[in-house]
């Protein structure tokens, strides 16, 4: 991959990742558009549902020209094709949000990039062979801290060690981020790339000690407000129901032409807190990502930062936010996201053009990661 910014490449440590009948539908704003000017983007949503959820759907256009496709169903049993405006778990995609609040303060001069994590949360990152006076917010925001992978709470999964859980079912944050240093360290830090739920963890204790607030709030009144998000928000701790109109997530299996789905179960949204309980809807992480590229959300300094990749495979990881080089020349920029019952990614490009694609199900195993990125890639290139 080629881009303008500066690159180095690191090594990759093993880790979790934290991707009937058709109905189909498009959309121009309020207007209908015709299937078959994207007839390609249509081919690849329909494989892409074919091997994940009941339904799919992509957001996708360029220059205010707006679009979007929908296959299946977004509640099984029922003919509701999945829209733009409909709610549902982004997952990691919380993690470009909560990166953005980091680089903020960094403008601000209260946070340094390269600054040990011990200097804004003394005694946390301790123990096990973990090092807080040798992690910096930097490895944290690149997942180059030799944090192990840790995502707890997923269904059937019955090795990963879970943290304690209040009476009222929610968790301290403070918890969930010692059970995961409870794993070995994978790397000196700086030294490989392990994609680790824990570390935005962290980073989400961070900005609440720096700012004084709740990630949330911060993320609320620094990301969310000023873009006019109004269907976005990372939930408080217990607040588990997904607000109306919204995609309905499911367990389940597909093998060929056999599945089954069940409804996801709830996950409280303290577990993941900043790394990846946001709620939103296609068009407003669309949204999201199109101001961040388009330098309303942080300085140039800042987010020159950001899109300072590493290469990891055939991405290039910068600071809470991945690039990616697509077949028609182009690179484009933002994450993927998975909770139960969900799986979404959001890629768009410093010329404007913008996708973003969910499902309503996710795998543990065998996630259809490949037909997702297809789908993203033909509708960019498409627009």
């Amino acid at each position: 991959m080629t881009t303008r910014r500066n690159r180095t490449r690191l090594s990759v440590v093993v880790g979790a990742v934290c991707a009937m009948a058709m109905t189909l539908t498009a959309h121009s704003g309020t207007a209908y558009a015709r299937t078959d000017d994207h007839a390609a983007t249509l081919a690849a949503l329909r494989t892409l549902q074919a091997a994940a959820g009941p339904g799919a759907a992509v957001h996708a256009g360029a220059d205010g020209a707006d679009w979007t496709l929908s296959a299946g169903t977004g509640t099984y049993g029922a003919d509701r094709p999945i829209q733009e405006d409909e709610h549902f778990l982004v997952g990691s995609q919380t993690k470009t949000f909560t990166a953005t609040v980091v680089l903020q303060l960094v403008d601000e001069g209260r946070i340094a990039l390269d600054s040990p994590i011990e200097t804004y949360l003394p005694g946390l990152v301790t123990g096990n062979g973990h090092d807080g006076t040798r992690i910096t917010v930097r490895h944290l925001l690149q997942h180059t801290s030799g944090i192990a992978a840790y995502s707890p709470g997923l269904p059937l999964d019955v090795l990963t060690v879970q943290p304690p859980r209040r009476s009222d079912g929610t968790y301290d944050p403070r918890e969930v981020v010692r059970t995961g240093l409870r794993l070995d360290p994978v790397s000196v830090p700086g030294a490989a790339f392990t994609y680790s739920n824990t570390n935005y963890v962290i980073l989400g204790l961070l900005v609440e000690a720096v700012t004084g607030a709740p990630a949330r709030e911060a993320v609320r009144s620094r990301v969310i407000e000023p873009l006019g998000l109004t269907s976005t928000f990372i939930p408080a701790p217990g607040d588990r129901a997904l607000p109306l109109p919204a995609v309905t997530g499911y367990h389940g299996v597909r093998l060929g032409g056999f599945f089954a789905w069940t409804r996801a179960q709830v996950i409280d949204p303290s577990l993941y807190g900043g790394a990846g309980a946001m709620v939103s809807t296609l068009e407003d992480v669309t949204a999201f990502y199109q101001a961040l590229l388009g330098g309303e959300l942080l300085s140039p300094d800042s987010l020159a930062e950001m899109m300072d990749v590493a290469d990891v495979g055939d991405l290039g990881v910068g600071l809470g936010l991945v690039a990616r080089q697509l077949s028609c020349g182009v690179t484009a920029w933002g994450h993927s996201g998975a909770m139960p019952g969900y799986q979404s990614y959001t890629l768009v490009t410093e010329d404007g053009r913008h996708a973003s694609a969910m499902t309503n199900v996710m795998f543990q195993f065998g996630t259809p990661a490949p037909q997702m990125h297809a789908v993203v890639e033909t509708a960019i290139c498409e627009s």
